[in-house]
């Protein structure tokens, strides 16, 4: 696996230097007609690692994910799929084993049968294929197009009328235009015409680039033009959806949806920017510049060895949907301007060796401060942390999909090592009360759903992050359904320390803090101590202090079904054994508590000797939650009101002011502070440090949030 990622890198890189050139024809449209040409039937017959890893891991036909769906149409030509179709289709033009009368809202069944007329076209027109303009191919196109221009096809969910359905077949009517007679033609603009102008952030691009189909169908440049203004007005930072100035990307709402629309805006702008490459629509270098961009400093950060991270993908918790996603994301940045834009391919072999490769390049944390959202990533390890505030929602559910992540954003903390594959496909086993890191009811009853709200749904406000580039801390205040809490994570370079105060319900039911729910490997060794228990399972260790009568840990046999989880599969069974940790904090607790550490890459004897006073806990309740890092002399520190704190015999300080902080000595032995406002609402912090007090301003506007550093003279 190894030399296969190496291969993917440097294959990529060897790509670089080498520039096609593609002569224009006589108009911006026929260029355009071209590119379709080249992007989705000449290179159909071309070799590369990426197109090698699809091969071994492809995606099943039961999603409805665009973007996975399009990366689907990658699979390279297989003769027995195109003979089924061939020999399935009726003479109506229907193929007998598609439910033409599926209602449900995701993963529509008729959606295959366009599918299935992009394949056939995509054969029908690449000179290499043994179907190569086919007579007995080309009357099944026609025969398959006339069932659904007869028919038309309807889903209850907008979505496939007016984006998912005109995308496929627009292709398809592109590619196939020749042969498509007067009659089809129209019928053909008429299901584009479903398409028009509208909507945000990667809706509006998808129907923008709908439109422009049409327009190329019409031989409307005017039309195409039009279009293309509109998709490239998307190509901005900072907007109210969209990329965010953090480096996430928003859509319904204040919510961080990089696996599902963000993820879809960039593979979209990638295959637009090759559409549109040798005509006087190309994108330009700014433009193409904002979706580096974005890929840098958001999306390299997302992926660990090949897998999407599980707080990324939103509400799509499709089967393999880590691995698939990412594949999409590789593919997108491979080819984003064309392949030719030497900016932008500096960016996506950057992405491919961090990404796809054994060994991390990209090693340092990062708070994603309008998104609620934190990733820490070392040589051997990633962990990611989702939260929510009185800012920013959480997940979302809606057609059938995500049907169990009421507790999603409640401070989940993933933590992946070596192949990343500790929470891969869990989301039918998994207990969803007890995902990792979050601290929420016990109950027997179904997990609620979410309601269709684009409104934050967590009322704290204090929740945010803070960085020094390599290590960093994490708060959120959780006041959820009547339950409370106080969290806090402070990611260092050996250990990921959580610490919880405040918890308190007046409900009947327990209360419990999960610690890991992942797949069991083996069963997991306990080592108990008079101060701490210690779990060692699968190469990672846990700490837990002052919490050992409430500690349980377990494997056992689990059993769910992915219907459960989403809609659009069928109500099968599938079981497997699962580790779970977790705390209780009792019925009704007042002002609980807790302190562990999870050790990412640990053996047994690390886990035997991990030092627990090198993590100084000074105080974890409601108003001040601070940890001396012994090994690094650096205090770091939540702070809710305002507090005096005796660090060490060196360091006495003032919390003046509400918020995060890390304070340790700088380069020039004097005190040097980081400090962030995870309210999002101060002008100013003070503190005074040794008797020296000071005042600055903060981050204002679209940077509030962000990490403001001084020395103390």
């Amino acid at each position: 696996m190894s030399m296969k990622y190496t291969r993917l890198v440097f294959s990529f890189c060897a790509c670089l230097a080498f520039s096609q050139a593609f002569g224009k024809a006589e108009g911006d449209l026929s260029v355009i007609r071209q590119n379709f040409n080249r992007i989705y039937v000449q290179s159909e017959g071309e070799e590369s690692p990426l197109k090698e890893l699809l091969l071994q891991n492809q995606p099943g036909f039961s999603v409805s994910d665009r973007v996975v769906m399009e990366l689907q149409q990658r699979v390279p030509y297989e003769a027995a799929r195109m003979r089924h179709y061939l020999k399935a289709l009726q003479a109506d033009g229907s193929w007998s084993d598609i439910n033409y009368q599926d209602t449900n809202r995701s993963g529509w069944d008729p959606r295959l049968h366009a599918e299935r007329i992009l394949e056939m076209v995509k054969h029908f027109s690449n000179p290499e294929n043994e179907h190569y303009h086919s007579k007995k191919v080309e009357k099944a196109i026609h025969r398959a197009l006339r069932y659904w221009f007869v028919q038309k096809p309807v889903c209850l969910n907008w979505y496939y009328n007016q984006i998912g359905i005109p995308r496929t077949l627009g292709t398809a009517f592109i590619l196939f235009e020749p042969f498509l007679t007067d009659a089809e033609k129209q019928d053909a603009i008429t299901v584009m015409k479903q398409a028009r102008f509208g909507m945000t952030g990667q809706n509006k691009v998808w129907l923008a680039g709908n439109v422009m189909m049409r327009g190329v169908l019409e031989n409307d440049l005017d039309l195409v033009k039009q279009a293309r203004d509109t998709i490239v007005s998307e190509i901005v930072r900072g907007g109210k959806e969209g990329i965010k100035d953090d480096g996430c990307f928003h859509q319904h709402g204040p919510q961080p949806q990089f696996g599902n629309y963000g993820l879809a805006y960039v593979y979209t702008m990638s295959l637009l920017s090759g559409l549109f490459s040798d005509t006087s629509m190309a994108f330009t270098p700014s433009q193409l510049e904002v979706i580096a961009g974005l890929l840098e400093e958001g999306y390299q950060w997302v992926i660990w060895q090949g897998k999407m991270d599980i707080a990324s993908l939103g509400r799509q918790l499709f089967a393999s949907a880590p691995l698939h996603k990412a594949l999409s994301l590789a593919f997108a940045a491979t080819e984003l301007g064309g392949g030719r834009d030497a900016r932008c391919n500096q960016v996506a072999a950057r992405l491919l060796e961090n990404c796809f490769s054994p060994h991390n390049g990209l090693i340092g944390h990062k708070h994603f401060w309008q998104s609620d959202y934190t990733l820490s990533r070392r040589a051997g390890w990633m962990a990611s942390l989702k939260m929510a505030s009185d800012r920013v929602m959480g997940v979302e559910s809606m057609n059938g999909d995500n049907m169990k992540g009421y507790y999603m954003a409640d401070g989940a903390l993933y933590i992946y090592y070596k192949d990343a594959t500790e929470y891969y496909d869990i989301f039918p086993l998994w207990d969803w009360r007890k995902l990792p890191g979050v601290t929420c009811y016990d109950d027997v009853r179904p997990v609620p759903l979410l309601k269709h709200s684009y409104y934050p749904r967590n009322r704290g406000r204090f929740v945010g992050g803070l960085s020094d580039g390599k290590n960093g801390i994490s708060a959120m205040e959780l006041d959820r359904d009547g339950l409370k809490a106080q969290k806090f994570w402070l990611f260092a370079d050996e250990a990921v320390l959580c610490l919880g105060a405040g918890i308190s319900s007046d409900s009947a039911l327990h209360v419990t803090t999960a610690v890991e729910q992942c797949w069991s490997r083996e069963e997991p060794l306990r080592i108990s101590t008079a101060d701490d228990t210690r779990i060692w399972h699968h190469g990672r260790g846990y700490v837990l202090w002052n919490n050992l009568d409430s500690c349980f840990a377990r494997t056992a046999a689990s059993s769910g079904s992915w219907h459960d989880v989403m809609r659009m599969y069928k109500n099968d069974t599938v079981s497997g054994r699962l580790f779970t940790l977790y705390l209780d904090h009792g019925v009704r607790p007042k002002e609980s508590s807790y302190c562990y550490a999870v050790l990412p890459e640990a053996t047994e004897a690390d886990l035997r000797n991990f030092r627990t006073d090198n993590f100084r806990v000074m105080c974890n309740d409601s108003r001040l939650q601070a940890v001396w890092q012994v090994d690094r002399s650096v205090c770091w520190a939540a702070v809710r009101e305002p507090f005096t704190l005796r660090v060490t015999p060196e360091l006495e300080v003032d919390f003046h002011t509400p918020g995060l902080y890390r304070i340790g000595r700088g380069t020039g032995g004097r005190w040097e502070v980081y400090f962030s406002d995870p309210m999002q609402c101060q002008d100013e912090m003070q503190i005074t440090v040794n008797g020296k007090q000071g005042t600055h301003a903060l981050p204002q506007g679209k940077d509030r949030g962000t990490t403001l550093r001084f020395e103390v003279n």
